[in-house]
C-alpha cells in the first residue's frame, strides 16, 4: 500500500473501495464483502439505491447549498414535515445537523435553554447511564460512560451523573424481569433525589443500546417507568435513538415499541443512510415556543437543513416505505436472532444474544454461569473482527463492560437484508468463531 496522508483512530489500513451495491460492497483488488454491520450501523437502505442517487442528483442540478439564514429550501421544509408526521404527538419541530454527537448535543443545549428561558435555571444536570455512548463532541462525551472515549478528555468538559445500565443479563438474582426493569428504573429515580430534584434538567437514554452496550434492551417495565420518574420530577426524558431511530428496531423510533413519548429526539445515521451527512433534533412544539420567544436558540451549524442532504433524506424515507422495510427489519431481526441463537447453542463462550428487529448483537464470555468475561489478552473484540473480514464479512465490536474488559459484536445489516444473505452471514460467522475457538483453545 502507498503511504497514506490521512489518519483516524489508528494504523490499521485496509483495501481501497472500488463500488458498493446492495448489502455488498467490492475493493479495488476485486474482493467482495457483505456489509453486516451497515458500516457503523448507518446503510439502513443498501448502498447504491438508484432512486435515492437520483433525487440528489436533481437537487445538485438545483442548488447544493443554501444557508439557513439567507433561504429556505423545499427539501428541509419537506423532510421537517416528513418527520414530524412519524414523531409521537407534540413533538412536531425539527432542527437539523449533520451527524449523531450534533444531535445529542443540540438536544442537551436545548434542553438548558428551555429551562433558563421557563424560569427553571437551577437545571443542568443530565444524568445517562454507564456504560452508554452518546457522541464524540464535549457536550456528548459528558453524557457517555465509556472510559477509554473519555477519560483523556475530562479535564475538558464537566462530567455528568451515571446510573447503571439495564444490564439485567447480568444479574444473579430471583427477580421476574418485570421487576428487574422496575429495580434498574427506580436507579434513575434514587439518583435525581440524590442530586437534587431542581438540579436535573433531563435523562438520555437509547432506548436500544448501541456501541456500548450491544442492542442491550431492557425488560418492558423499565420504560414506562422511566417515563412516570420524569414526570413525577419535571426532568427531560431524551431519546438517543441516533442508532435505533428510522426504522432499523422495526418501528420507526425504538421508543415506539414501549409507547413512551420522549420530550427530545436525536436521529442520525440511518437518516441519511449513508448518502449524506444527516441528523436532527426533534423538540417539543411547546419547549420550542418558550425558547425562541425569549430570543432564539443560541446553536447552529453551517450545513443544518442542507438542501443536498435533505433531499437524500427525503429519498431514504420514501424508499423504506416503498419497499416496507421496517416490516422487513422485524421479519430478517427475527430469522438473524434465531440464527445467533443456534450460534450459541453451538458455542459455549457466547454468552448472551440480544437486540430487536435488525439492531443485534452478542457476547463471548469466559463462563456462562457467572458471565465472566474473556481474559482481557484474547482481544476477542478485535481478533473476531479480523477473522470475519478475512472472509469477507465485515462486523462491529467493542468493550461490553465500560470499555475496559468484556467482548461484544454488533451484527446489524441493511434493512434491504434477504433471508438467504442472513444466512451467508451466519454461515461466515459460524466459521469465524470456530477459527476463534481453535485458536484460543476455547471449549465449544
Amino acid at each position: 500500500m502507498k503511504t497514506s496522508n490521512l489518519f483516524y483512530q489508528n494504523r490499521t489500513r485496509r483495501p481501497e473501495v472500488e463500488r458498493a451495491e446492495g448489502i455488498y460492497i467490492w475493493a479495488k483488488n476485486g474482493e467482495r464483502f457483505i456489509d453486516g454491520s451497515s458500516g457503523a450501523m448507518v446503510s439502513n437502505i443498501g448502498h447504491s439505491n438508484p432512486r435515492v442517487l437520483d433525487a440528489m442528483m436533481a437537487q445538485m442540478n438545483s442548488a447544493t447549498f443554501a444557508y439557513r439564514l439567507h433561504f429556505e429550501n423545499a427539501p428541509a421544509e419537506d423532510l421537517a414535515t416528513a418527520i414530524a408526521d412519524r414523531m409521537p404527538d407534540g413533538l412536531s419541530k425539527v432542527f437539523f445537523v449533520s451527524g449523531g454527537s450534533e444531535a445529542v448535543e443540540s438536544c442537551v443545549k436545548f434542553a438548558r435553554q428551555w429551562a433558563v428561558a421557563s424560569d427553571q435555571a437551577s437545571r443542568w444536570k443530565v444524568i445517562s447511564r454507564f456504560p452508554s455512548y452518546h457522541g464524540s463532541t464535549l457536550g456528548a462525551l459528558a453524557i457517555t460512560g465509556y472510559g477509554p472515549l473519555t477519560n483523556a478528555f475530562g479535564p475538558l468538559y464537566k462530567d455528568m451523573p451515571k446510573i447503571p445500565a439495564p444490564t439485567c443479563y447480568l444479574d444473579r438474582d430471583n427477580l421476574s424481569d418485570h421487576d428487574r426493569g422496575l429495580k434498574y428504573a427506580e436507579m434513575l429515580r434514587d439518583e435525581i433525589i440524590a442530586q437534587g430534584p431542581e438540579t436535573v434538567l433531563a435523562f438520555a437514554m437509547e432506548p436500544v443500546g448501541g456501541a456500548s452496550t450491544g442492542a442491550l434492551v431492557a425488560p418492558d417495565s423499565y420504560y414506562a417507568r422511566v417515563r412516570e420518574i420524569c414526570d413525577e420530577f419535571g426532568v427531560l426524558l431524551i431519546m438517543d435513538e441516533v442508532m435505533s431511530g428510522v426504522g432499523r428496531t422495526g418501528a420507526f423510533l425504538a421508543s415506539d415499541h414501549w409507547n413512551v413519548r420522549p420530550d427530545l429526539v436525536a436521529l442520525s445515521k440511518g437518516f441519511g443512510a449513508g448518502y449524506a451527512p444527516l441528523g436532527a433534533m426533534i423538540a417539543d412544539e411547546g419547549m420550542v415556543g418558550t425558547v425562541l420567544d425569549t430570543g432564539g436558540f443560541a446553536h447552529g451549524h453551517t450545513y443544518a437543513g442542507n438542501p443536498l442532504a435533505c433531499s437524500a433524506g427525503l429519498a431514504v424515507l420514501d424508499e423504506i416505505e416503498r419497499h416496507d422495510l421496517m416490516t422487513n427489519a422485524s421479519i430478517m431481526g427475527d430469522v438473524l436472532m434465531e440464527g445467533l441463537r443456534d450460534l450459541m447453542k453451538r458455542y459455549a463462550f457466547i454468552g448472551d444474544v440480544r437486540g430487536k428487529g435488525l439492531l443485534t448483537a452478542f457476547e463471548l464470555v469466559s463462563d456462562r454461569e457467572t458471565m465472566a468475561p474473556l481474559p482481557k489478552n484474547l482481544n476477542a473484540y478485535e481478533r473476531l473482527v479480523e477473522l470475519c473480514y478475512d472472509r469477507n464479512l465485515i462486523t462491529y465490536s467493542r468493550r461490553t463492560r465500560g470499555g475496559v474488559e468484556g467482548d461484544h459484536f454488533l451484527v446489524c445489516p441493511p434493512m434491504i437484508v434477504t433471508e438467504p444473505q442472513i444466512n451467508e452471514i451466519l454461515n461466515i460467522l459460524d466459521d469465524s468463531l470456530g477459527a476463534f475457538s481453535r485458536e484460543c483453545g476455547l471449549e465449544c
